[in-house]
Parts: structure tokens; C-alpha cells; sequence
């Protein structure tokens, strides 16, 4: 937040993506603190997961999964809409998620077992997905990422009506019920979804990739998700509005 209240300057990773000198703290303050808090569990950051052979990476069974600044695009826009993301996956599948939004102050986190939860200045509150869904549905949407695919999506879904947010955030609405569904039919890594999934399973949601199963952590080379639905109701039939085009070979 310090450099967010300040002009500060953006540099572009070779994938074009954003970087600030904000990342790169919070990347340090939170593996340091990782590792002192739990010194035999390895840490995988955006910013340092090149740094990390991945044969060494693919062996572990238990790992932090972190980002550090997950929405730079909103931080440079200074819309509040950015998120720090710490996940701890065991067996590829995020078991605990913290999503804490700095400009707020609001913390979500959820692990199984326990339930999700909503933290602020007020205190903490459980939190539950949405279910049954009502109509019109509340799709989140992206505010920096958006296609002809979620479209597409749209165009089948029925009568719905666009909640449009950056970063984690986006999962965490579904987590506390104030959106039913986030279609994401566009590029994401592990680090940007983990610590959220963690938080709707937590609160009885599904995160699924469109052959309706659980999105995993580091299980081959690439950190890249598939294409993948976030929803609440598990009655509601979100898979048939897909796009043919997109939609999984049967």
C-alpha cells in the first residue's frame, strides 16, 4: 500500500504481463515469513517460480503456492480490486486459502473441515455459496479480461446480469453468495486461482475445469489452469451454455 498511495513504475514480464516494484515486496515479505513460520514446506511465488527446476517442483506433496499481487492491472488503475494469495496445496489440490484485499482490509479464508470465512475491521463472519441460485443470475466478469467465448456463454445462460471485478475477488464473490457463477474462458496459472478454490470449496462451491473436475496444482511442467467454471448451486446445470467450440470432446 505504500507504493500504491505513490507514483511508482511498471515494468512487463516476457509474457507481457505487468510488474511493480510492489510484487516484488510483498513476494519477499511473505516467502521470508513462510519460511521462518514453516521452514520444512517450500515455497512456489509468482515471482520466483522460474527460479525453481521443476523436477524438484513436481516432487513435492506439499507446498505454499503463493501471489504475491494478483491483479497488477487493477493496482496500476489504483480501482482497490488487487489481492495477495496464499495457498497451501497437499496432494495437488489447494487444502487451505487466504485471499487478503489491501485496500480493504477484508481477508477471506477457507479451509476444509473448518469452513470459509469473511474477515474485516468488525470481525469475522462464516460465509456460504449462494444456493439455490436466483434469477437473474449474478455472473461474475472480468474487468481487465473479457472474449467472445464468455459471449458466447452468456448468450445460453439465461436471464443474468454481469458483476464485473478484478483479481481473486471474482471467486470470492461466489464463495460469500454475492455472485452465483465466474466463467473464466481465458489464460490463468495455478497462482492466481489456488487460495481462492480453496475458499469456495470451503464454502460449499465448485471450482471445475468444463469436464466438471476439481482444477489441480502442479501436476506437469506448465502452471497454466484450463478454461474453468466457479458456481455456487450444484443444481443448476452451468455446462450446457459452454460453447461448442470450447466444450470438451465427449
Amino acid at each position: 500500500m505504500e507504493v500504491y498511495n505513490r507514483e511508482f513504475a511498471v515494468e512487463h514480464k516476457d509474457d507481457k504481463s505487468p510488474l511493480t516494484e510492489a510484487d516484488l515486496a510483498s513476494h519477499r515479505v511473505i516467502v521470508d515469513r513462510l519460511q521462518a513460520l514453516t521452514p520444512d514446506i517450500p515455497v512456489m511465488s509468482e515471482e520466483s517460480a522460474e527460479e525453481i527446476p521443476v523436477e524438484r517442483r513436481l516432487a513435492w506433496q506439499r507446498f505454499w503456492l503463493v501471489d504475491p499481487l494478483d491483479g497488477t492491472k487493477e493496482f496500476i488503475k489504483r480501482n482497490g480490486e488487487f489481492t495477495v494469495n496464499i495457498a497451501l496445496v497437499e496432494g495437488n489440490h489447494p487444502v487451505l486459502g487466504v485471499v487478503h484485499v489491501p485496500a480493504t482490509g477484508v481477508t477471506y479464508w477457507g479451509t476444509m473441515g473448518v469452513g470459509a470465512f469473511r474477515e474485516d475491521a468488525e470481525g469475522s463472519q462464516p460465509i456460504r455459496v449462494r444456493a439455490p441460485c436466483e434469477t437473474p443470475l449474478r455472473v461474475v466478469g472480468s474487468r481487465s479480461h473479457a472474449g467472445p467465448h464468455l459471449e458466447g456463454y452468456l448468450t445460453h445462460l439465461g436471464e443474468y446480469e454481469i458483476v464485473p471485478k478484478g483479481s481473486s475477488l471474482k471467486l470470492c464473490l461466489v464463495a460469500e453468495g454475492a455472485a452465483d457463477c465466474y466463467p473464466r474462458f481465458g489464460p490463468t496459472s495455478e497462482w492466481d486461482t489456488a487460495a481462492a478454490q480453496a475458499v469456495v470449496e470451503s464454502a460449499g462451491g465448485k471450482v471445475v475445469n468444463l469436464d466438471d473436475r476439481p482444477l489441480t496444482c502442479n501436476e506437469g511442467e506448465s502452471v497454466l489452469n484450463p478454461y474453468f467454471l466457479v458456481y455456487g448451486d450444484d443444481r443448476f446445470d452451468w455446462f450446457s451454455a459452454i460453447p461448442e467450440e470450447i466444450r470438451p470432446a465427449v
